[in-house]
């Protein structure tokens, strides 16, 4: 990390001399490629409610975690991601109500479940710093982490990119083509699952759904096809992420949000934009 950090110093930003802002800075810089992998499918399926009914499901993770006396409850965050996350997509692919609908019905379900696990004996209020996160606190140890799941992310979008394209576009063509349409929308659910439950207590509940779905909206407002599309979400995601790191260090407000009116900001340029054209 040391020879990271000496290079991260050359920077011309002056709140890199600071070892905790190095630890942001850096996990930014690999939250967003990340994100943009997942995000830009989640757009294509119209799933831009999922990662937020995974979100509000991490309280009951925790709760889990917490009722089994578990100091860190991310392994509960993560098993119960996964199931809701396969369940989601299960009663989805039954067609018995609209994707919406669905997605509503477990988030609520998953969130005042949470709630009531954690608020017992009116307990909630040390779990609170989930709801807005905090990426100052992450460290080394933890952008390891990141790094390992963007990784697989990637070695998985490689395997699978064609097959996750064809499924997006037309799961019954898809089908046609010999494409495992139920395999792999439940594999592309699962990162997303446990991507955002690795996240998600830097980003915070509130805002990571956001973090994962702007940059992807913004970029397909300017984006000629599928390669220019990733291309463009993974910057637009830097960009947002690293000015917001600046404002949140100069302003003292929340990074998480303000990477997302970052994002936020750009996504209406670009639709003012694709307005003109």
């Amino acid at each position: 990390m040391e020879l990271i950090y000496e290079i991260i110093e050359k920077l011309p930003f002056s709140f890199l001399q600071y070892d905790f802002m190095k630890n942001a800075f850096l996990a930014v810089l690999l939250l967003a490629p990340l994100f943009a992998l997942l995000g830009t499918m989640a757009v294509n399926n119209n799933m831009a409610f999922f990662s937020d009914a995974l979100g509000h499901s991490a309280l009951t993770g925790i709760g889990i975690g917490t009722l089994l006396g578990l100091k860190e409850p991310l392994f509960c965050m993560i098993a119960f991601g996964i199931l809701l996350s396969v369940a989601i997509t299960k009663v989805k692919g039954a067609e018995m109500l609209s994707s919406d609908s669905i997605i509503s019905v477990f988030s609520s379900t998953a969130m005042a479940l949470g709630i009531v696990i954690l608020s017992q004996s009116g307990g909630f209020a040390k779990y609170s710093y989930y709801l807005i996160g905090d990426i100052l606190t992450i460290t080394p140890k933890d952008l390891g982490l990141i790094a390992i799941t963007l990784l697989i992310c990637y070695i998985v979008w490689i395997l699978l990119y064609n097959n996750l394209l064809l499924v997006s576009i037309n799961p019954s063509f898809a089908v046609s083509r010999g494409v495992n349409a139920v395999f792999t929308e439940n594999v592309f659910v699962i990162l997303v699952a446990i991507t955002v439950m690795v996240s998600i207590r830097w980003l915070g509940i509130l805002t990571i759904n956001s973090l994962l779905i702007l940059p992807a909206a913004a970029a397909r407002n300017i984006s000629e096809n599928a390669k220019v599309y990733h291309y463009m979400t993974t910057a637009i995601g830097l960009f947002s992420s690293v000015v917001g790191l600046v404002i949140s260090y100069e302003l003292g407000t929340s990074a998480g949000a303000s990477i997302v009116l970052v994002a936020a900001a750009i996504f209406f340029i670009t639709l003012l934009k694709r307005l003109k054209n």
